[in-house]
């Protein structure tokens, strides 16, 4: 899908799946969309087009609904024509400045050009450590073994679900910053009307505003190499346009340095020039001639052939390789803008395309220690109805006793065709990793010996998430106890040492948006990590 489709993608995601959004946007609203989805687009539609098709449909019934709606998707960040402005405030700037020397006079060993020159090397010392920045952290998250085929232990004892933004901060810093920018900007486009469902937009912000960042930074290094690109071919134009009508003369002058460590020094910095050109650098004694003293405060040969050389120094290490990387970050945004990335297989869009394919979600509940009762089965059910839909198939099974999990080591606990194993706990218990650590463990290692004729890939489909009842624990101590808080706190330590999340609910009485939501951060703890920052 296009860069305009995802938009209208993420801000339906938002409302479907952002507290106090009902009013506006209704279970049966979102039904509609994906029978609307599939009429005109297909049950064997690819998966982006069946997303896009549904988001479409349902902003034709919410935006007269919510008129900010309209006008966030309708305002825009990026122009085309910023890439022409671009282009003519760096040419302008080039043609302004004097890269040659003031006074009609040219240091040779210290033109202005130079600084422009060091400054871009400086530019692309600074974009190759990054690429071996980011190829060494690709090598060491897929390599990072030891000897014996065990994972190294720094990437053993990191959790695997948490993101490179939340490992270091400053990523996490910036996309931060960029997300606050963006809904400034968008709420400053819209007129104002974002007031209508401010929560539901400002999660659309942040979600976007993460999801854009490889295309909002392929479009910005564009503008600034094309602008970098756009000053040297101005500084070209204008060492030229000053040479056609004033005479300047060419020398140097040192404290320290003598003719023949000149002509070194100058053989090397204008080599490719003089490559290119095919001409000679003057000796020495030629160099000689060209010193500045006291006594002779012009020298007498004419600054032609040097302005040439540094022309063809500014055409080699600035118009040309800012030139093919504004194209290269060109051609990436045009990629990303035309076939922007959305990540499908999180439980939002697999809940969406299982109802395009007509595939009923799996969830198996498994309880520890205490069996649930009817009425927490029954909250169970209306949690993951909501989640996956009313054809959600929740198979509730028998309890597994306290201390009971090591006997359990080699048998099968979830079957093949599960999309969710749900690890039920219950609130008053304390988390223990020698327990219910070690059970959640062996859910999300299924023994392949116990499964004849199934690969690692089959059984290794379904997602693992702890669900905890807080419902005996609320009427024992009551829902504002701070005991409540910091048994919740211990829960979800234990699930962000066993690579998951835990999600804390009430089954008697579910708030049904609210465990949806975390349920859906559960199954993508990537946008847990950035949005809780």
């Amino acid at each position: 899908m296009n860069e305009a489709s995802a938009r209208q993608v993420v801000l339906l995601q938002a409302f479907e799946t952002g507290p106090g959004h009902d009013a506006l946007w209704t279970a049966q609203d979102s039904a509609w969309a994906s029978r609307a989805a599939l009429e005109s687009a297909g049950p064997q539609a690819a998966a982006d087009h069946f997303v896009a098709e549904r988001a479409r449909h349902a902003l034709q019934r919410l935006a007269p609904r919510q008129p900010a709606v309209a006008a966030w998707l309708n305002w825009r960040v990026w122009r085309a024509q910023w890439w022409v402005w671009a282009v003519l405030v760096g040419g302008a700037a080039g043609l302004l400045a004097d890269a040659i020397g003031s006074g009609q006079r040219i240091n040779l060993l210290a033109p202005p050009v130079w600084g422009v020159v060091v400054w871009n090397l400086a530019v692309y010392a600074l974009l190759g450590w990054g690429a071996v920045r980011a190829v060494g952290r690709v090598a060491f998250k897929h390599g990072g073994a030891q000897p014996d085929g065990q994972p190294d232990r720094r990437a053993r004892d990191q959790p695997d679900h948490q993101p490179d933004d939340q490992r270091d901060d400053q990523p996490g810093r910036a996309l931060g910053m960029w997300a606050r920018v963006l809904q400034r900007l968008q709420q400053w486009g819209s007129g104002g009307k974002a007031a209508g469902n401010a929560t539901a937009l400002q999660a659309f912000t942040a979600t976007w505003a993460r999801r854009s960042a490889p295309l909002s930074a392929a479009r910005a290094s564009g503008l600034l190499h094309t602008a970098a690109a756009a000053l040297g071919a101005g500084l070209l134009a204008g060492m030229y346009l000053r040479g056609m009508v004033l005479d300047y003369r060419a020398g140097w002058e040192s404290t320290f340095l003598n003719a023949g460590q000149v002509h070194a020094a100058l053989s090397w910095l204008l080599a490719p020039a003089l490559g290119l050109s095919g001409t000679v650098l003057p000796d020495a004694a030629a160099l000689e001639v060209l010193r500045f003293s006291p006594d002779h405060a012009v020298a007498g040969a004419s600054a032609a052939p040097w302005i040439h050389w540094y022309a063809l120094t500014l055409l080699l290490f600035v118009v040309v390789p800012r030139a093919a990387l504004a194209l290269w970050s060109g051609l990436r945004a045009r990629g990303l803008a035309q076939h922007f990335p959305l990540p499908l297989a999180d439980g939002y869009f697999q809940r969406l395309l299982r109802h395009q394919h007509g595939n009923a979600a799996r969830v198996q509940v498994l309880p520890y220690a205490q069996a649930p009762g009817p009425q927490a089965e029954l909250g169970l059910r209306a949690v993951f109805s909501r989640l996956y839909g009313e054809a959600a198939h929740v198979h509730v099974a028998p309890v597994v006793a306290f201390g009971a999990e090591e006997a359990l080591a080699d048998q099968v606990l979830v079957p093949p065709a599960t999309t969710l194993a749900v690890a039920l706990f219950d609130l008053t218990a304390t988390p223990e990793a020698e327990n219910q650590g070690r059970f959640v463990a062996l859910l999300q290692q299924p023994p392949l010996s116990q499964m004849p004729g199934l690969n690692a890939a089959s059984v290794s489909a379904f997602a693992v998430v702890l669900v905890v009842d807080e419902a005996a624990f609320i009427r024992r101590f009551g829902p504002s106890s701070d005991r409540l808080a910091q048994r919740r706190e211990a829960w979800r330590a234990l699930a962000l040492s066993l690579g998951t999340v835990a999600v804390c609910v009430d089954l008697r009485a579910p708030d049904l948006p609210a465990a949806e939501r975390a349920l859906q951060a559960a199954l993508n703890p990537a946008a847990l990590a950035v949005t809780a920052r």
